[in-house]
């Protein structure tokens, strides 16, 4: 029989990678993950792609986590907005001035994913009240750790409750998710961004207690449209 875990409370999609997102009352999700996800980023004449760190594919560029972007309905390209929630006319003019890097331009992803890890991110209100609780002289918001699905769970449900649902798939709205793993954090769960100051507390935190590990990476196994609201459950 099926387990519900939780009702879906919040949905966000990232349209360029590292910038701010945009909150959803509803989104179709494919084989890809949510339709638009992470499907544009700031990419570098070596083809790297603007993040917080530093990898193989990956390069720093500070001050995206200041901007934002958006899709709408419309799946052509992205509206990119300034620090102070200013509409970008060009967004490749901007980001070179912005970044001061003559050799950036937002791109759609080719051949190389522009997903850090896997495509779909769940975060429980248990392990966010964690952190709240962890770190509590730090401002703690759900957009710091970026993730697809906040998932509303019952009360006295226990923090890190994701980490039982690895090996396992879950559903809603007709889609369904097969829970790998959780993220690794890095330092941008930090990082200062609109309305949130710098604070290193939480990393640390997390780091202490679980392993810098947060959240339930999960793969889609059948597309599908989730809402909030949506029930989610464990078969």
């Amino acid at each position: 029989m099926a387990e519900i875990i939780g009702v879906i409370e919040q949905l966000w999609r990232y349209p360029v990678k590292s910038t701010g997102g945009e909150r959803l009352d509803s989104v179709e999700v494919d084989e890809r993950g949510l339709a638009g996800d992470r499907l544009y980023a700031v990419r570098d004449s070596a083809g790297k792609l603007g993040s917080g760190k530093n990898t193989r594919r990956f390069r720093r560029m500070d001050g995206l986590l200041r901007l934002s972007s958006r899709l709408g309905h419309r799946l052509d390209g992205p509206e990119l907005f300034d620090p102070l929630g200013r509409p970008v006319a060009d967004p490749t003019a901007f980001l070179r001035a912005y970044l001061q890097r003559p050799d950036v331009a937002l791109a759609r992803e080719d051949a190389v994913s522009h997903f850090d890890q896997l495509p779909v991110s769940v975060l429980t209100t248990a392990t966010l009240d964690w952190v709240c609780g962890a770190a509590p002289a730090a401002v703690v918001d759900v957009r710091r750790f970026r993730p697809n699905i906040l998932l509303r769970t019952p009360p006295g449900t226990p923090p890190f409750v994701e980490d039982g649902w690895f090996g396992r798939e879950g559903s809603g709205g007709g889609t369904r998710l097969a829970f790998v793993r959780a993220s690794e954090r890095c330092a941008m769960t930090t990082i200062a961004q609109p309305g949130l100051p710098h604070a290193p507390e939480i990393l640390k935190a997390i780091t202490q207690a679980h392993g810098g590990r947060l959240d339930a990476l999960a793969e889609v196994v059948t597309p599908g449209r989730l809402s909030v609201g949506d029930e989610l459950s464990l078969g």
